[in-house]
């Protein structure tokens, strides 16, 4: 059929089974090719297509409410609510967003793009429902990798006590973004291989119908044959002991098996969670391939070979270049260990973990377990690097602040995804850890200029003894600058000046160095001599060579790619205001208040104005007696 005419998923609901798998076929088809284009998350996709064609079968969506955990697996949902036409301009400035988009369509009644959420909102939805006596389904879709999560877990706790009615799908393919670990990963395995669980609880429900109602220590003694029988047959007892009543496993590409079952668990009363064993990547094969997490989620790629389409003789990514760094000291450092939850693939430790298999540590989706594990081995005087994306170390806030920051210990942070990083968007852009760390007593906060510097700053992290220390480095890859051989350690709080200039100074890190330097340049042509400083060092400020801009009273702009509210501009005001500068010229650039959404990081800071341009005209209104004169 043709998937761009969809414009909402009640056409499905008259198909036949062989309809539904011809329909599949194409979104496949679709996808493939739209995102051999556009990249995108291709693997989680391509395994849920048949999940979600039998979900939109069995339900009337946005009556129903089917919510995305993550939600990077939503484009086959999307393509049956109506947004086909637009897969070219997936994740792009202005297009298709990559996650479920409330403003997007009715169909999206999720918003989320961090993982093992949906089960507290599909809760919150449900308590709502009861309140107001109204009558729908809610249905959380939720990974296996997600799962491990501890407010997936609190939230199976809560509605397994509450027992709402509701339909938890559990995508098991074995994988979040790379492949799973821990001890709930292997309780899912165990029920995946021996599939014996309906069986085993039909026959033991029968055997017990057949027992006599008898009273006192007989229906005792079968309460608890039944119980023994449980445990000793039924490896999935784990849901049904926190209330749930499980279903499965099923294959979750077969829809007689599908549909069968999320008909019955419709009918059943109370949470009911439905085990659906899917193939991440399914219908490609070098996604089906993926052992490791390459094709969770690519660029552009060639189709018939699988080749990811690149630019060649790049520098080293940023990643690389931290964690090979820590890699290289680790070989005279037995101290060192690194800890990761779920990216070792994104954060290139696999390497690390090659070498030293016994001090590499992948905690699964659990970042603030990550946190405080870090601080757990401080305590014993190891060095641990949390290696973590700055979207995702929000979500470990309460640790760093209470377990890491508060007894000072020696953890070094290393923030990868540091400022804006594009298609993923809004919730990912990586622009809040400067205001949510900045503000912590003890924490030590840099960025550097370029990966040569980068280098020298995980030298230096990883010999500081005074408390925790955090490094923000962008996505992407370096410039290309020559490496020194040997690594250095870099003063605390020390800044560099990169250009002289009497009449304006920049105070910048990291990504803005370069827009400085251009707007400094095309100052110049204006006749305004512009200082640019790298303010590598975020907290603490290098107070001296601010005092010294202070006391020749010039003005100063920072520029930062981080929100303005709490950021480094914020420090800046806040220390002339402790100085008594109250006449200091200052202003800031950085991102606004309010949430950044997809597009090419370019588009993204034009829109935002954050250009060399737009330093140009802040330099020139600070400066308006130093400019050249027609």
């Amino acid at each position: 059929m043709d998937l761009l005419s969809i414009e909402n998923p009640a056409f499905l609901k008259n198909m036949t089974i062989d309809e539904l798998n011809e329909l599949s076929a194409e979104i496949r088809q679709f996808l493939i090719e739209n995102l051999s284009r556009t990249g995108g998350h291709i693997g989680p996709n391509l395994g849920v297509v048949e999940l979600t064609v039998a979900l939109h079968y069995c339900f009337t969506s946005p009556q129903d409410k089917i919510l995305w955990d993550v939600g990077h697996q939503s484009y086959v949902h999307k393509i049956l609510t109506g947004r086909a036409g637009a897969f070219e301009t997936l994740r792009q400035y202005k297009g298709l967003c990559g996650f479920p988009k409330m403003s997007e369509s009715k169909h999206d009644v999720w918003e989320t793009g961090h993982s093992s959420t949906s089960l507290s909102a599909a809760m919150g939805m449900a308590i709502a429902r009861d309140l107001k006596k109204e009558r729908s389904h809610i249905i959380p879709v939720i990974g296996d990798g997600a799962l491990t999560g501890g407010m997936a877990l609190e939230a199976l706790n809560h509605i397994g006590h509450e027992q709402k009615d509701m339909m938890v799908v559990l995508n098991d393919n074995e994988m979040s973004i790379a492949p799973n670990v821990g001890a709930l990963h292997n309780v899912l395995g165990r029920l995946r291989t021996d599939g014996k669980y309906n069986k085993a609880k039909d026959e033991l429900e029968g055997l017990l119908k057949k027992i006599p109602a008898v009273g006192g220590k007989m229906a005792q003694t079968a309460e608890r044959l039944k119980d023994s029988l449980k445990y000793l047959f039924v490896s999935g007892m784990f849901f049904e002991e926190l209330g749930f009543t499980y279903l499965g496993p099923i294959d979750g590409h077969n829809y007689e098996d599908l549909i069968e079952n999320m008909q019955y668990a419709k009918k059943t009363e109370g949470p009911v969670l439905l085990h659906v064993i899917t193939k991440k990547g399914k219908g490609y094969g070098p996604a089906e391939l993926d052992k490791q997490g390459t094709w969770h989620g690519t660029g552009p790629y060639k189709i018939d070979t699988g080749d990811l389409i690149k630019s060649v003789g790049q520098p080293p990514a940023w990643s690389s270049l931290v964690s090979e760094t820590v890699r290289k000291l680790a070989r005279t450092d037995e101290r060192i260990v690194a800890i990761t939850p779920a990216m070792p693939v994104g954060s290139k430790l696999l390497g690390f973990a090659e070498e030293f298999p016994d001090r590499m540590f992948d905690v699964g989706i659990a970042e603030q377990h990550a946190a405080t594990v870090a601080a757990g081995l401080a305590t014993q005087g190891m060095k641990p690097f949390l290696a973590i994306y700055s979207t995702f170390l929000q979500r470990a806030y309460d640790q760093v602040v209470h377990d890491i920051c508060r007894p000072n210990l020696n953890v070094f942070i290393g923030i990868d995804r540091a400022g804006l990083v594009g298609a993923d968007g809004e919730t990912h852009q990586g622009v809040f850890d400067i205001a949510f760390l900045r503000h912590l007593p003890n924490m030590v906060l840099m960025m550097p200029k370029d990966e040569n510097e980068g280098q020298h700053m995980v030298n230096t992290a990883v010999n500081y003894n005074d408390g925790p220390i955090a490094m923000r480095f962008p996505r992407g890859n370096g410039i290309g600058v020559k490496m020194d051989e040997e690594l250095k350690q870099i003063p605390i709080g020390s800044w560099e000046v990169l250009r002289d200039g009497t009449d304006a100074a920049i105070l910048t890190f990291g990504t803005t160095i370069p827009l400085a330097l251009e707007a400094a340049e095309r100052a110049k042509n204006q006749g305004v001599s512009v200082k640019v400083i790298n303010a590598r060092f975020i907290k603490p400020l290098d107070e001296n060579m601010l005092m010294q801009l202070f006391n020749e009273n010039m003005p100063i702009l920072t520029i930062e790619e981080a929100v303005l509210q709490g950021g480094f501009g914020s420090a800046v005001l806040e220390f002339a205001n402790d100085q008594g500068m109250t006449n200091q010229v200052i202003e800031r650039m950085g991102i606004p208040d309010r949430f950044i959404e997809h597009g090419s990081v370019n588009a993204l800071l034009e829109e935002i104005d954050l250009t060399e341009e737009a330093a140009l005209r802040k330099l020139l209104a600070m400066t308006p007696k130093k400019q050249k004169r027609a």
